[in-house]
């Protein structure tokens, strides 16, 4: 697939962007079949888009084997109908790997994550960008956060590179983000695509959709995809009542929830997938499990989001 229409099929994308987990069985193993279930159940509940081996995938735990297997298991259950887009990261050379991977299983798209560890010059980050661009006939969206956290001029060269599509932001400086955007309109010609990519981006996309950013990750849909799904529809409607409805009763709580713990915007929501009946398995090292209690208290939470979406359909 080229640049352009993947660009066109995400910005009219018509449901959540769907970052699912990777499954894992009782000894550690990649699960195929469960994994394909998972992107199936996603796919039918109304996912736009699957991002697969990405943050919340785990891409930082799986060999590049594992990695090239659940991307092509993840192009076969979407059998087209939505397209995926695959993660790749670590330094230049292992990231072009990775890009080659992914095109080799038959992704339509890149999510190019940050260099493994170095914090890098504004000229270095662009070389490593265009150099992950160039490798493929993949269009890459360019992930912002942690270590890689770019200026507007930049930003504006990423966009004038071919291959280039969009930049989601991971880091959530509006005032950045807003600069970024004025300085792309007024100086590259065509679109550029801009993602909400903040843990549990639900919370913050009222303030990001001020800024004309529409595209969102929802990791709530891997385990909770009805309340991922009347959140986003009631956006796109501007039905404030559900939006706050959802956000004071649902939202925040997992997100006070998932504060509780270092690696929990991962390992929290795969505990709320195997919440749901999925047997994803357990996270990974370095990441590690939920408490028991923090575990109780997220099935609470999910029952009250799904209460609050009886209440709004009594």
């Amino acid at each position: 697939m080229t640049p352009a229409p993947l660009a066109a099929r995400l910005r009219v994308a018509g449901g959540p962007l769907f970052f699912p987990v990777t499954a894992y069985g009782p000894d550690g193993s990649l699960d195929l079949d469960v994994y394909r279930a998972h992107v199936r159940r996603g796919v039918e509940a109304g996912a736009a888009a699957v991002f697969a081996c990405c943050g919340t995938g785990e891409f930082h735990a799986l060999t590049p084997e594992e990695f090239e297997a659940a991307v092509r298991a993840a192009v076969d259950e979407t059998a087209g109908r939505v397209p995926v887009v695959a993660g790749a990261g670590y330094g230049t050379a292992l990231a072009v790997r990775y890009a080659l991977r992914a095109r080799a299983a038959g992704a339509d798209g890149l999510l190019a994550l940050p260099p493994y560890l170095v914090v890098a010059a504004q000229e270095g980050l662009l070389r490593h960008y265009r150099e992950v661009a160039a490798a493929t006939d993949l269009p890459v969206i360019v992930y912002q956060r942690d270590n890689a956290v770019f200026t507007p001029p930049t930003v504006v060269e990423l966009a004038r590179t071919e291959g280039i599509v969009g930049l989601k932001d991971g880091l959530g400086d509006l005032d950045l983000m807003q600069r970024i955007i004025s300085a792309v309109r007024t100086e590259t010609p065509g679109d550029f695509l801009y993602f909400n990519g903040l843990p549990t981006a639900e919370q913050t996309q009222l303030a990001y959709r001020s800024l004309g950013v529409d595209l969102y990750s929802s990791a709530v849909f891997c385990f909770a995809p009805e309340i991922a799904l009347a959140f986003h529809g009631a956006l796109a409607d501007g039905d404030d009542r559900t939006v706050h409805r959802l956000l004071d009763g649902f939202y925040r709580p997992f997100v006070e929830l998932r504060a509780q713990g270092r690696g929990y915007a991962v390992s929290l929501v795969k505990a709320g997938v195997r919440l749901r009946g999925l047997e994803v398995g357990e996270v990974r090292p370095p990441l590690h499990e939920p408490g028991e209690d923090h575990v109780k208290q997220l099935a609470r939470v999910i029952e009250r989001g799904y209460a609050l979406l009886e209440e709004e359909t009594a």
